[in-house]
């Protein structure tokens, strides 16, 4: 989830120049806040928006979307990568790193890496509307998707990987590639929730694994470890929720039963921020990772014929 300024600024980026489709849009006057959620759908998109049934497939949908907030009276006021930020951006595959840049270009998009800057070439970064960092990355050439363009990756800054990935591993993730840069002192971490028709080379090599993801539809979660973060008992990363730095809020997962994951989750030994009980919207809940980002859990198909993912005290 990321916080936005102006909804009609992000949906022409994001739906338009993007490629993504906006699948609903919740509004909650009463609490002065609307919800969007887009994704790289790969199939003509026949819900109206605010309907029923789009509400319905929303919440049983099975690949990722992206969320964005618009909270009315309190725009984002960080939109990360300043110093200890722990979000670091979103990004999208693409057939041509090159050619989508200068497209992008020509419809007034700022970019903060172009693909022959900086030390990794051949890959390039955005800016959207709120300033937050868009990754461009190019696909693998064999790969069979439709779109133009797919939402990738979310990546976020990790101080331990042996203490985020075993959280992420419990909640379904499955660490797909590793990549380790020792001239530059950082690792990467690539976990995906696998559908049990993709065929994931886990005893291949590393460039078998990186062509796997680099030709999948669904995203990614990218952990990055800045090495010897680990080591220093004082050192923690901004989780995007703090006041006076807010932007990124949380990434969500669905799931059956909301009770049973966080049972699973706080026998593991790790901390609830909302049990599903608690707080306004009943039925959701959200856990700390082990660097204080908010994981969201939300069932699947929700609780109403409507598919409503939560519901309020009566």
């Amino acid at each position: 989830m990321l916080r936005i300024t102006d909804p009609a600024a992000s949906l022409a980026f994001y739906r338009d120049k993007m490629g993504m489709t906006l699948m609903n849009k919740l509004q909650f006057p009463e609490y002065d806040f609307d919800l969007y959620f887009l994704s790289s759908h790969p199939e003509p998109y026949s819900h109206e928006v605010g309907s029923d049934d789009a509400n319905k497939y929303l919440w049983s949908y099975p690949h990722p979307t992206l969320e964005l907030t618009h909270n009315y009276n309190s725009p984002p006021s960080h939109p990360g990568n300043g110093d200890g930020d722990g979000f670091g951006h979103i990004a999208f595959h693409v057939d041509d790193v090159y050619a989508t840049t200068e497209e992008l270009l020509s419809n007034d998009v700022d970019f903060k890496k172009k693909p022959d800057e900086g030390n990794m070439k051949g890959l390039a970064f955005a800016y959207d509307p709120d300033k937050y960092w868009v990754e461009i990355v190019k696909r693998s050439p064999d790969h069979s998707l439709k779109l133009p363009k797919n939402l990738s990756q979310t990546m976020l800054r990790i101080k331990d990987p042996e203490k985020s990935i075993p959280f992420y591993e419990s909640l379904g993730l499955t660490v797909l590639l590793s990549k380790h840069f020792p001239q530059w002192n950082f690792s990467l971490y690539f976990l995906g929730c696998l559908d049990p028709s993709e065929h994931f080379p886990s005893d291949g090599t590393d460039e078998e694994k990186s062509n796997f993801v680099n030709s999948r539809h669904d995203p990614v979660l990218e952990l990055t470890h800045n090495h010897g973060t680990e080591g220093d008992a004082s050192f923690e990363y901004k989780n995007g929720n703090e006041a006076g730095g807010q932007g990124f809020g949380h990434v969500g997962f669905l799931v059956d039963d909301v009770d049973l994951a966080v049972d699973d989750l706080k026998r593991k030994g790790y901390i609830m921020k909302k049990e599903p009980g608690e707080g306004t919207m009943k039925g959701l809940a959200f856990a700390f990772d082990p660097d204080g980002y908010a994981v969201e859990i939300i069932k699947r198909g929700g609780y109403d014929d409507k598919g409503t993912p939560y519901y309020f005290e009566k």
